[in-house]
C-alpha cells in the first residue's frame, strides 16, 4: 500500500479530520490531502510523529511486509551503535510476534537474539568505562574489578569462575541431539580445550573424523592443541610441522598454525603466517580475522604504529572488499586505529 493511502486508512481508523490531523502536526490541512492523493510525500522527519498519533510504527506507515521489516530490524542493528529506546522496544515487540507467527519463527529468534546482545554490548561497554575509572581511583579496592570482569571477558584467577563448564554441557547437548551436524561438536571441542580437557576432547574428536565435510586440516590442529592441553608441546609441534609440510599452501593450513604459534606466544612467527594466510586466501571479500590478529599481537609488542598500520588495512578491506561505508564495525576500526596512532 502506498503510503499516503496508510495515513488516510490510519486517520480514519483514528477517527481524525484532515484539519485534525494537520493541526496536530503544526501544518495545513492541504498538505494531509495532497499526501492522501499521491500529490506529495511527508517529509521524513515527521514520520515519527505520525507513528505516535497514530499509535503505530514507522514501519507500519509503509505497510511493510514481515521479511522486509525483519530485514529493516538486522541492518538497523548492523550500523547503530546504540538503539534508542523506544525503537529497542518495537523491534522486540515485533520479533516476539514473529516468534508465534511461526514463518519467521527462526530468522526472529536469531534477530530477538542479535536485538539482546547488540543492547547488552551497549551497555557492556559503558560499564567497562565506568568500572575503569573506578578502578583507577581505588584501585585496591574490588567493587568493580568484577563487573569489569565480565563486561571485558577479563581472566579470572578463581577456577569455578573461569572454568567453561556450561558452554560445554549445553555444547553437548546440542552435540547428541545433532550427531551428524559437525559445529556443535567443534564448538564443543573449542571449550573443552579452553579448560585441558583433553580426554573428553579426543573423544569428540574421534567422532568429527566419522562426520563428512570436517577440514582434515582442522582435525589435524585439534590433535596438536590436544597435546597441549596434555602439556605434551614436542608432540603439538610435531603434528603442525607435519601439516605445514603437507598443507603449506592452504590459506586454511597457514591460518590455523598461524593461531597456533600465537597461542603459545611465538608472536614473530604467527605474524608471518597470519600475512601469508591473508595474502593467499582467494576468496573475496576476505574476512577480517588473519589481520586483526597481526594488529592484536602488534599491540600486546608495544607495537603501536604497526598496530595501527593493520587496522588501517582492515578499513580498507571493509570498505574495499565489504562494500561498508556506516556499519560498526567499520567505525570500531577507524576508532582502533586513531587510537593507536595517538598512542604511536
Amino acid at each position: 500500500m502506498e503510503l499516503g493511502k496508510k495515513i488516510r486508512q490510519l486517520r480514519l481508523k483514528a477517527k481524525l479530520t484532515q484539519e485534525q490531523l494537520a493541526q496536530q502536526l503544526g501544518l495545513g490541512a492541504q498538505s494531509v490531502s495532497k499526501w492522501e492523493n499521491g500529490a506529495a510525500m511527508p517529509d521524513i522527519t515527521l514520520l515519527p510523529r505520525l507513528a505516535e498519533i497514530f499509535g503505530v510504527s514507522i514501519d507500519d506507515l509503509f505497510d511493510l511486509t514481515a521479511e522486509q521489516r525483519l530485514n529493516r530490524v538486522e541492518n538497523r542493528l548492523d550500523t547503530e551503535e546504540e538503539l534508542p529506546r523506544e525503537l529497542f522496544w518495537e523491534y522486540e515487540d515485533f520479533l516476539k510476534g514473529q516468534l508465534e507467527a511461526g514463518a519467521h519463527r527462526e530468522r526472529a529468534t536469531v534477530l530477538l537474539a542479535y536485538l539482546y546482545w547488540h543492547r547488552m554490548r551497549t551497555y557492556a561497554r559503558k560499564t567497562g568505562r565506568c568500572a575503569r575509572e573506578a578502578v583507577r581511583m581505588a584501585p585496591g579496592k574490588k567493587d568493580c574489578t568484577w563487573m569489569l570482569n565480565m563486561a571485558e571477558g577479563h581472566a579470572v584467577w578463581d577456577w569455578n569462575l573461569a572454568n567453561h563448564r556450561a558452554a560445554v554441557d549445553f555444547y553437548r547437548e546440542v552435540a547428541r541431539a545433532n550427531p551428524d551436524c559437525a559445529l556443535p561438536w567443534e564448538l564443543l571441542m573449542d571449550n573443552l580445550l579452553a579448560d585441558h580437557r583433553a580426554a573428553e576432547a579426543e573423544e569428540v574428536l574421534a567422532h568429527l573424523q566419522t562426520l563428512p565435510g570436517v577440514n582434515p586440516i582442522l582435525r589435524e590442529a585439534y590433535r596438536a592443541h590436544i597435546a597441549l592441553a596434555r602439556f605434551n608441546e614436542p608432540k603439538a609441534d610435531g603434528i603442525m610441522e607435519q601439516l605445514m609440510a603437507e598443507h603449506g599452501e592452504d590459506p586454511a593450513c597457514l591460518f590455523e598454525t598461524a593461531q597456533y604459534y600465537a597461542k603459545k606466544a611465538d608472536y614473530r612467527r604467527a605474524i608471518g603466517l597470519y600475512e601469508l594466510a591473508f595474502e593467499r586466501d582467494p576468496a573475496r571479500p576476505r574476512f577480517q580475522d588473519a589481520l586483526m590478529g597481526i594488529a592484536d599481537i602488534h599491540e600486546i609488542l608495544g607495537e603501536h604504529r604497526a598496530a595501527a598500520e593493520t587496522w588501517d588495512r582492515i578499513v580498507r578491506l571493509l570498505r574495499e572488499e565489504w562494500g561498508m561505508t556506516e556499519d560498526t564495525a567499520l567505525r570500531e576500526a577507524l576508532e582502533k586505529r586513531d587510537r593507536l596512532l595517538a598512542m604511536a
